[in-house]
């Protein structure tokens, strides 16, 4: 070992003149380089485990946890950023104690004792407390305070006020969740339990979660109330775990479980469209009135307003979020620009879903929507591909990379369309996609050439010139359907 070490020595000063030394650790970057969100995300490091251990207090919003992350440097590292809010009280790397300081809007900036060097593995453990409510982080607080808990549920931003992460889609990982809360209050989150809840002495019980396939941060949540639960099994044989507030009026109720409890079916139903489901779980949960303002495809159990019922049942945010177990949560965004991979293809499986019960075709869907809106829209001036970020979750997003994916259809026919859904799903589960890429398979699989089609309808802000002469007409009629999809997105715009 000496000699070749020596040997490797001598040829480094032959070839340069001077000692071979190695590069000196360099700090990790605050940011990943998003298009719309620089600063979110860090690079350095790859995560590939969370254990998020808490303990809640709804009477006083206090919340108390450590967080332990498992990773691999990706460089060699001299500092570690994450993307946190709370106030931390202690940082170890590998085993040592760490110097730690707030930066900016939402940066923990975490110094090791020794530097970490690339492609080693990284054990960061974060020790912290705070009152979430009362943090603001991207100019607002996503937070939600309930009269008998809290939601941790929000996107593009979530993790923030109550974990420490790599806050990027890009860098997704596998969960274990574990919150203590007084007895009789339920803790929800992703995945499934790894045991029953646990009751701790001081009055409060612990409920355990793990979400076993790769999760974006955003995408792994809590929801603490009181809530009654219902269990099944899809034919298929996952679980699915329903959750709804104790505070749901009685119209409100049997409204919402004559939507949610319909989970497994869905499911099922889009397993046969999309291609087998990906995760190990499913479910929903209805949140209390006047608290959540949307609908959220958190990975294996979306979250609901109870607004969504207010006019009874509504079959189709369910098929809606369930569709981004697919488009959103096993696939998902490269960069926040691509969001209508996410929310396009979930609003076109609203339209197949109708197209299924007989309650409109999504050609009658697509004939009175590009009908409906005037030319000058906001759906018509934003470009789906690039939406910015005051239009990341607008019509052109939703009802437009709907609208793109119907003319897709068309053009390549339907047995061409849903092998490239499929095959979409296949090569990109568990990772991360561009709208560049999809273009690219569905131009494979078609075997035509689409670029025509896809900057008109993708692309350009204006709206797309289409040969129907019945997506022409001024006000084609409504399918049965559209009253309950258009009412599920008024709110779904509004996250």
């Amino acid at each position: 070992m000496r000699r070749l070490l020596t040997a490797a020595l001598t040829t480094a000063l032959i070839l340069t003149g001077t000692p071979a030394m190695a590069a000196a650790p360099s700090p990790g970057g605050a940011g990943l380089g998003d298009e719309y969100y620089p600063d979110y995300g860090n690079s350095g490091y790859d995560v590939t485990h969370y254990d998020i251990r808490v303990r809640y207090t709804p009477s006083t919003d206090l919340l108390t946890g450590t967080t332990t992350i498992l990773a691999k440097a990706t460089q060699d590292l001299s500092r570690i950023n994450l993307d946190f809010l709370l106030d931390v009280s202690s940082v170890r790397v590998n085993n040592r104690p760490a110097t730690f300081a707030k930066e900016g809007d939402h940066e923990l900036v975490v110094t090791p004792a020794r530097p970490v060097a690339d492609g080693a593995a990284l054990t960061i453990v974060v020790q912290y407390a705070g009152v979430p409510s009362t943090k603001v982080g991207a100019g607002y607080t996503a937070w939600i305070k309930t009269p008998d808990g809290a939601l941790a549920v929000g996107e593009p931003e979530i993790a923030w006020w109550w974990y420490p992460s790599n806050d990027h889609p890009s860098d997704k990982a596998t969960f274990d969740v574990s919150v203590s809360v007084p007895d009789g209050v339920e803790a929800i989150s992703n995945g499934v339990q790894p045991r029953p809840p646990v009751r701790e002495t001081l009055g409060y019980t612990r409920w355990s979660w793990r979400s076993l396939k790769p999760q974006a941060t955003y995408l792994t949540f809590i929801a603490v109330g009181q809530y009654d639960i219902t269990q099944d099994t899809t034919e298929g044989g996952l679980p699915v775990y329903n959750a709804y507030s104790q505070s749901l009026s009685e119209d409100f109720r049997f409204a919402a479980e004559a939507s949610v409890e319909r989970t497994a079916e869905i499911v099922d139903w889009e397993s046969t469209v999309f291609g087998p489901y990906p995760f190990e779980a499913t479910g929903g949960i209805v949140t209390p009135p006047g608290t959540l303002g949307f609908a959220l495809e958190n990975q294996t159990r979306p979250n609901y307003s109870a607004a969504f019922f207010r006019r009874g049942s509504n079959t189709y945010v369910v098929a809606h979020e369930n569709a981004h177990q697919w488009f959103g949560d096993a696939i998902s965004v490269a960069e926040w620009k691509h969001i209508w991979l996410n929310e396009g293809f979930a609003s076109y499986a609203e339209w197949l879903w109708s197209e299924k019960n007989n309650e409109g075709t999504a050609q009658e869907i697509f004939d009175y929507l590009y009908a409906s809106y005037p030319d000058d829209a906001a759906i018509w001036t934003t470009a789906p591909a690039d939406p910015g970020t005051d239009e990341l979750f607008g019509d052109a997003v939703y009802d437009r990379g709907a609208l793109t994916l119907h003319a897709l259809r068309l053009a390549v026919g339907d047995d061409d369309f849903f092998e490239i859904l499929r095959t979409w799903v296949a090569e990109k589960r568990y990772r991360n996609a561009t709208t560049e890429e999809f273009t690219a398979l569905a131009e494979k699989i078609s075997g035509e050439d689409l670029d025509a089609l896809f900057s008109a309808w993708l692309y350009t802000p204006s709206k797309p010139v289409i040969a129907s002469t019945l997506a022409r007409k001024a006000a084609p009629v409504a399918p049965k359907s559209w009253a309950a999809i258009s009412e599920a997105h008024e709110l779904l715009h509004q996250n």
